[in-house]
């Protein structure tokens, strides 16, 4: 089965995010805006227990952290992706880090940067266009972050959440 873990913003973020998104992102209706801390990976049924209890331990031992997004930016010319940058905080990498270490290693096409994906798969002219515009907006948004949950995939390409963790106390 495949998997990934994230963080969901807040309905505010969200809602900002979904504005561009239903019309920019053909995924938009497979999972809500998130910041994707380990992206997707295949793990057996048999080996689901013991994942759920190192991200028990990974969030116990993980602080809160802010979640700052300041601009707009793009992934082109890698992929006609536009996305919300999240604004780097040692918090944050550091559980990213706990996340993607020893038995929870996965190969990793890209190095990590923190977003919240608002289009992509888009042409480039459009892609052009939108991230004209969306360069010259600022975007102010700050919220505390005390949570990261395990996603799985459903058979139609959706994405369902398994089970959530709270940063910082034992579960």
């Amino acid at each position: 089965m495949k998997y990934g873990i994230a963080v969901f913003p807040s309905k505010d973020l969200q809602d900002i995010a979904n504005s561009y998104r239903k019309r920019y992102d053909p995924k938009y209706a497979k999972v809500p805006p998130h910041l994707t801390l380990k992206a997707a990976f295949e793990l057996n049924e048999d080996e689901e227990d013991d994942m759920i209890k190192q991200l028990r331990e990974i969030a116990s031992t993980s602080n809160p952290f802010t979640l700052k997004i300041g601009k707009y930016s793009t992934f082109h010319p890698v992929t006609n992706t536009i996305y919300m940058k999240v604004t780097e905080n040692e918090d944050l990498f550091a559980l990213h880090a706990k996340l993607n270490e020893g038995d929870l290693t996965i190969d990793v096409e890209h190095p990590y940067v923190p977003h919240i994906t608002i289009g992509q798969e888009m042409n480039y002219d459009e892609l052009s266009d939108v991230y004209g515009r969306l360069k010259l907006e600022t975007i102010h948004h700050e919220e505390t972050v005390d949570r990261f949950s395990l996603m799985y995939q459903l058979e139609n390409g959706a994405w369902s959440v398994h089970e959530t963790f709270v940063l910082g106390k034992s579960q």
